[in-house]
């Protein structure tokens, strides 16, 4: 029989047991165990410290190359654009960068005629029907006769051709058009919510800067990047035209007009105007297609001619 002293000695034991258990494992985890979790957190947090040296380093070098290229741009800009007349079409990806290109372009001495913002719903799949009738019949002057324009039923393409139309200069031998014909063209549009002119229209340009950014990833994307190919692709069937982008992969216009061997000889394309240095670069791209007739390709992306076109002299 089991008697109560017994019992006690066997709780005794175990608690003995439990004590000494606890003392040996605290002191094996004050151990290696713990001198080993304190030297990993003491490494982590070294990587961590360096790491964040090295992200301001690169971002202090980055706005150091970006003054030099506001520097630079003082002294090779000024009088490189003197009387040229020159459009700014700004779409909705490339709406950030568009006031740094824009100073650029007049810094070279350009008479910017018009900035006007391209809005998302113009781009957008559901709004081709409505740009048809505006390009067809609501906003078309008699100067810009029907047969111009393209007959697919591609709302954005044919409205661009109505638009590249009445802001540049209208080939040889067509009708011209009237400041208040086209003003009243772009009112339409901007009724309707397809655009925003940030300023007075003031009268046809020689030559478009596009300004844009990277590929759409909406359920509309494959329309979308598809509609401002579009628009390039007619106004640069009128006049000199520069995309200034950012990127030059995925499928944006960029990319391409770089992949399209037509396209790429008479567009230019900067894959980096979204920087100070390819805001500068899209001027220096400018002069190079008006001055002499030539297009490029330029930026940091893999599939670029270079950094930048030769300085004019």
């Amino acid at each position: 029989m089991i008697n109560f002293r017994y019992h006690v000695v066997s709780l005794t034991a175990v608690f003995l047991a439990l004590a000494i258990g606890l003392v040996v494992g605290t002191a094996a985890l004050n151990g290696p165990v713990a001198d080993s979790l304190k030297e990993r957190v003491n490494g982590l947090s070294k990587d961590n410290s360096l790491m964040r040296q090295s992200v301001n380093s690169l971002q202090k070098e980055l706005d150091m190359e970006e003054d030099f290229a506001a520097e630079m741009a003082q002294v090779i800009l000024p009088g490189k654009l003197t009387g040229r007349r020159v459009l700014v079409l700004s779409l909705p990806s490339g709406r950030d960068h568009t006031e740094g290109v824009v100073k650029m372009l007049q810094l070279a001495g350009a008479n910017v005629t018009a900035r006007i913002d391209v809005q998302d719903k113009f781009l957008n799949p559901d709004s081709n029907n409505n740009l048809l009738e505006l390009a067809v019949t609501a906003a078309r002057p008699n100067s810009v006769p029907t047969a111009g324009l393209p007959g697919n039923g591609h709302g954005v393409e044919t409205s661009s051709a109505l638009l590249a139309s009445v802001l540049l200069d209208r080939p040889q031998g067509s009708p011209p058009v009237s400041d208040a014909d086209r003003r009243a063209v772009v009112q339409q549009y901007a009724t309707a919510g397809y655009l925003t002119p940030e300023d007075k229209i003031g009268g046809a340009a020689e030559a478009v800067v596009v300004v844009s950014g990277q590929p759409y990833v909406d359920k509309f994307s494959a329309e979308k990047d598809e509609s401002v190919v579009k628009i390039a692709e007619q106004f640069d069937r009128i006049g000199a035209i520069v995309v200034g982008g950012m990127g030059s992969a995925g499928g944006n216009v960029v990319a391409v007009v770089r992949g399209d061997p037509v396209l790429s000889q008479t567009i230019s394309t900067v894959d980096n105007a979204n920087t100070v240095q390819g805001q500068l670069v899209t001027s220096l791209a400018l002069v190079q297609q008006l001055t002499e007739k030539k297009a490029g390709q330029y930026g940091v992306g893999d599939n670029a001619g270079g950094l930048l076109p030769k300085l004019p002299q």
